[in-house]
């Protein structure tokens, strides 16, 4: 009887936690709400995505199909073409708007394999006992030991020219070859996350009692891993966006007549004294793309961070 009632006590215990971190959360958001320069960067984030999404789905916003070459190249901005044409005559609006989504798919797509290894690798070490963890964490130093942008450069090579039906997408190749990078660094967050929880009160009275280690996992610690895990998944955002144009810059991106935003700078760079815009344009996306994702990264560190309540 002693043992049900402490289990039910445990229960409306675990129930009132579950409300505070709701409001813990909620808490967050009103926080990140104040954040000027986060919002500012949220707001600029989710025009350019419209404005993307629209200009890939519906031709008439798209105006001029990416692929296709006009007699009048290097044309100067104009009504007929937003931002001009390059040097084969394609129409260089809608060039931005292809490679723009380009970057924006691999860097999501990126984040969302980095978040799946990282949290399986580093929960897996900070739960499965000395000599599991060991094993994971000489790995993930295996991982830390290659320069990034090298071994990025080594597995999109790797991965080119592979027909299989799903590796055989140039951007699912580059997905694979970017989050292979970035997955090291969210693991060592969540086992060290996860190696600290395991030691708090309420995750050893849970245990006392015999919750299964399931429940206290997905119930106690997920939940408390979480906030630092999105802040890193958001920083690495601008990161894979880089490293997507660094690799089209040296034309390891999508291939011809694929735009990327990098490839778009590599063209217009020999043309730079004359249409300066072909270069402009294309790297002033990538540098706001990057600093709207860190703005909204910084906004969601201090707002999470438990020490600035």
């Amino acid at each position: 009887m002693a043992r049900v009632d402490a289990i039910l006590a445990l229960e409306e215990l675990t129930d009132a936690r579950a409300g505070r971190q709701r409001s813990l959360w909620s808490d967050a958001f009103r926080r990140l709400l104040k954040n000027r320069l986060a919002m500012a960067g949220l707001v600029i984030v989710v025009l350019i995505l419209i404005v993307v999404i629209l200009g890939n789905y519906i031709d008439s916003f798209q105006r001029h199909d990416p692929r296709v070459q006009e007699f009048d190249s290097l044309q100067n901005p104009s009504s007929a073409h937003y931002f001009g044409t390059d040097q084969l005559g394609r129409d260089s609006w809608s060039r931005v708007l292809q490679g723009t989504w380009v970057s924006v798919r691999v860097a999501l797509g990126a984040q969302t394999i980095v978040l799946i290894l990282g949290l399986t690798v580093g929960g897996i070490a900070a739960l499965g006992g000395r000599a599991i963890d060991n094993v994971m964490m000489r790995i993930t130093d295996i991982g830390y030991a290659f320069p990034d942008l090298l071994f990025i450069i080594l597995l999109r090579s790797a991965l080119e020219g592979q027909d299989y039906p799903v590796l055989g997408d140039p951007v699912v190749q580059l997905i694979i070859a970017i989050s292979f990078v970035g997955w090291v660094t969210v693991a060592r967050l969540v086992r060290g996350q996860m190696l600290s929880l395991k030691e708090r009160d309420y995750v050893l009275a849970a245990k006392a009692i015999g919750a299964r280690q399931t429940r206290v996992v997905f119930t106690h610690m997920l939940p408390n891993t979480l906030g630092p895990v999105i802040v890193a998944l958001v920083f690495g955002i601008p990161l894979a966006i880089f490293a997507e144009a660094a690799l089209g810059y040296i034309g390891l991106s999508v291939p011809p007549p694929m735009a990327s935003l990098g490839r778009l700078v590599a063209d217009g760079n020999r043309y730079i004294e004359a249409q300066y815009w072909l270069v402009l344009i294309p790297a002033a996306v990538i540098a706001l793309l990057m600093l709207c994702f860190t703005f909204i990264g910084d906004g969601l560190r201090d707002a999470l961070d438990p020490r600035s309540r």
